[in-house]
């Protein structure tokens, strides 16, 4: 393994990392009952972003990267960032968040590692 695949290998976990912070923070959420986006999903929205966008990086792989679903995932990612982004301020403005947009959320990160995995 040279040092280009070990470093894309890096940036791989820091990214899986990110999605495991950012479903870990929803699923301690809903296992509370509370249904409101934390500090901790923020952070994982974050970091899944930022190495995912590394990760899209040509790295001299052989083979094509498929756009379509780097382009796709980025979307929903952006989508999770922004129903998380709402839930943060309808907390601190003392306006809960509806309970279905909280199951949203989690749906959308979920369907984000299944388009991974499964396409």
């Amino acid at each position: 393994m040279d040092a280009l695949e070990t470093l894309r290998g890096v940036v791989l976990l820091v990214h899986l990392v990110g999605f495991a912070v950012m479903f870990g923070g929803w699923v301690v959420e809903a296992a509370a009952r509370r249904y409101q986006a934390t500090r901790l999903m923020d952070f994982g929205v974050l970091i899944a972003g930022a190495a995912g966008l590394v990760l899209a990086a040509p790295w001299g792989i052989d083979g094509e990267l498929n756009y379509v679903k780097i382009g796709t995932k980025l979307v929903v990612l952006i989508v999770v960032g922004a129903l998380i982004g709402a839930s943060t301020s309808r907390r601190k403005k003392g306006t809960p968040l509806p309970a279905w947009v909280f199951w949203l959320i989690g749906v959308l990160i979920l369907f984000n590692a299944a388009i991974a995995i499964l396409w």
